[in-house]
């Protein structure tokens, strides 16, 4: 990979090449048959959590990495330009153990977070609602109190790990208005918690997305995380990291792109010399590259904001639209580099290009991602347009 990633520490540059390594052993040769076959991989989070991947932005007391957010997004990237599904899991995991994390009391954390972060169980994230769109303030699912439990019904859609996910961090409605939302962890084996079979999707087949059902499911009032009517702050703060995540991600995916372009185009001949060698699709490589970069500083720009404990929510809101945007340009330009073989499955590009498309809308569109930054611009940071 480019010699150009930022690396704080020499502990930094060892783990980020451990885990280029680790993907390239253990990613790579079952990636593109699990995305054909639409496998789920959770052998693999086995791995990656046994290596101390899952839990890596999170403090060491709890069982955590204790890495900075810098580091982290660079391991993503690692995972994602071999197999992006991985990448979009490991992130999503990150962000289903942020709000107990940020949130959770201290008894809460030291009896629930080893477990969570220590590479065996695997979390998702429930926010969304097909009904409510961008608006997550919209959501219908309710939590009503019932003694010391509360009783949970609704459905949550688009869930990443839906089905296969050993724990889900849920927001649900404990009363009326915007803040009347509040956020529960529920673990898998909950009475009354189940999946509808997952989504056909374009691209990320190996990844399972699926609605979760709520059906009269009991939740001890303990694994309530924050107080009643927090759930859309947890949601919200969550999702400004969950966006570098992705930023990440959609990074780590155009340079597998690239690499796979400029291999290609090193070795194919035409008019007695490698196409790299002509002009007009050099320029085109060269645009590639550019783009790369340009997401890679922008995502680790405001990861180092993060990571000082600067406000960064535009910030992150450019990155996931900066990287997700070039990917998409780029896993597109490397199908053209490719010309007709691009759009076989023979290679991994037409993959990568179906890949790139979900990013421009998960974790809050690209359009939403604009808003937010405008807003921004103007001094505005109200609203809950998020998702």
């Amino acid at each position: 990979m480019p010699a150009s990633r930022v690396m704080p520490t020499s502990e930094s540059a060892d783990l980020i090449g451990l885990v280029r390594e680790l993907a390239g052993k253990e990613l790579a040769p079952r990636a593109a048959r699990a995305e054909a076959d639409e496998e789920f991989p959770r052998e693999v989070f086995r791995i990656l959590g046994a290596a101390g991947v899952l839990g890596l932005p999170y403090p060491e007391e709890y069982g955590g990495g204790g890495q900075p957010y810098e580091v982290y997004l660079q391991v993503l990237e690692e995972i994602a330009a071999i197999w992006s599904s991985v990448g979009v899991g490991v992130s999503v995991h990150a962000l289903s153990c942020f709000g107990l994390v940020e949130f959770g009391t201290e008894e809460q954390r030291r009896e629930w977070l080893p477990g969570m972060l220590g590479g065996d169980l695997l979390g998702a994230y429930c926010l969304s609602e097909s009904h409510a769109g961008s608006d997550p303030a919209a959501m219908r699912s309710r939590a009503v109190r019932d003694g010391d439990d509360y009783v949970l019904d609704g459905a949550k859609a688009w869930t990443t790990h839906g089905g296969h996910a050993d724990f889900y961090q849920v927001m649900a409605r404990t009363s009326d208005g915007r803040k009347g939302i509040s956020c529960f962890l529920i673990p898998a084996g909950a009475e009354g918690l189940s999946a509808d079979p997952p989504e056909r999707k374009m691209g990320l087949t190996g990844s399972a997305t699926a609605t979760m059902r709520l059906d009269h499911v009991r939740v001890p009032a303990r694994r309530r995380i924050g107080a009643e009517g927090d759930g859309l702050k947890i949601a919200l703060t969550g999702l400004d990291s969950g966006r570098l995540g992705i930023a990440a991600v959609a990074t780590g995916l155009a340079q597998g792109a690239l690499d796979q372009a400029v291999e290609y185009a090193k070795e194919r001949q035409t008019f007695g010399k490698p196409i790299i060698e002509h002009q007009g699709l050099a320029f085109l490589l060269a645009d590639m590259e550019a783009a790369v970069q340009s997401a890679r500083a922008t995502t680790l720009h405001a990861a180092r904001l993060k990571d000082q404990g600067r406000p960064f929510s535009r910030e992150a809101a450019i990155a996931k639209m900066v990287a997700t945007d070039n990917a998409m340009k780029v896993t597109t330009d490397a199908v053209q580099v490719l010309g007709g073989y691009g759009y076989t499955r023979d290679f991994p590009v037409e993959r990568y290009m179906r890949e790139a498309k979900v990013m421009q809308i998960f974790e809050g569109t690209n359009q939403i991602q604009r808003l937010v930054i405008s807003r921004a611009l103007a001094g505005n940071t109200g609203g809950t347009i998020t998702t």
